[in-house]
């Protein structure tokens, strides 16, 4: 501090009936508050492993987008059905944003907050809904996508393995989202105001 600093007294002037003596008292009493229970401490840390989750599914699944990026290859003439449809990237979209909202409300916990967290949790849950309806549609349209392309001379049972491999880790990942997402946007509101505002 400066020593130029100058403190100046405050003086607090009370009406003549509250300082009488009745109301004046000797013993100093102190009431502290917990301002969020056990409960919802433990709550708020599983929404920011449940968001850290939902971001890092979402990075999965857009990883696995850019590798159908590199699939359109002689003699493959088109992109499998699932790249088509966009899935990889809007879908990884809802779900780093469901995730980055969960983490939020963990950090801070209003209720605008909780809203767009239920909001986003739900919009990420249709998401995956529709790319669990979207790679079923891949698996019957894209049976035969690699060896249905390929000459006779070619061996394409390995990169069918991989094909196939990388749907059924799409939706793996699809439904996990969706489990989270459900999860979350039920158990997305941690203080007992949810309950008012929801």
């Amino acid at each position: 501090m400066d020593s130029d600093t100058v403190h100046s007294p405050v003086f607090l002037v009370f009406p003549p009936e509250v300082t009488g003596p009745e109301y004046q008292s000797t013993e100093l009493l102190a009431t502290a508050y917990d301002t969020q229970s056990k409960l919802q401490k433990f709550i708020i840390k599983k929404l920011k492993i449940l968001g850290t989750t939902q971001i890092l599914f979402g990075i999965m699944n857009f990883s696995f987008g850019v590798v159908f990026l590199f699939t359109l290859v002689n003699p493959y003439p088109r992109f499998p059905f699932i790249f088509i449809s966009g899935y990889p990237f809007w879908g990884s979209a809802l779900f780093i944003n469901s995730g980055a909202f969960l983490i939020a409300l963990g950090r801070k916990n209003t209720d605008t907050l909780m809203k767009m967290s239920q909001a986003m949790n739900l919009l990420s849950a249709l998401g995956a809904t529709a790319g669990i309806i979207l790679l079923i549609f891949g698996f019957l349209l894209d049976e035969e996508f690699i060896c249905g392309y390929s000459p006779e001379g070619i061996p394409c049972g390995g990169i069918t393995v991989l094909f196939i491999g990388i749907l059924i880790m799409l939706m793996i990942f699809s439904i996990a989202e969706l489990f989270i997402s459900l999860f979350s946007s039920i158990l997305g509101c941690p203080s007992e105001e949810c309950e008012d505002c929801c």
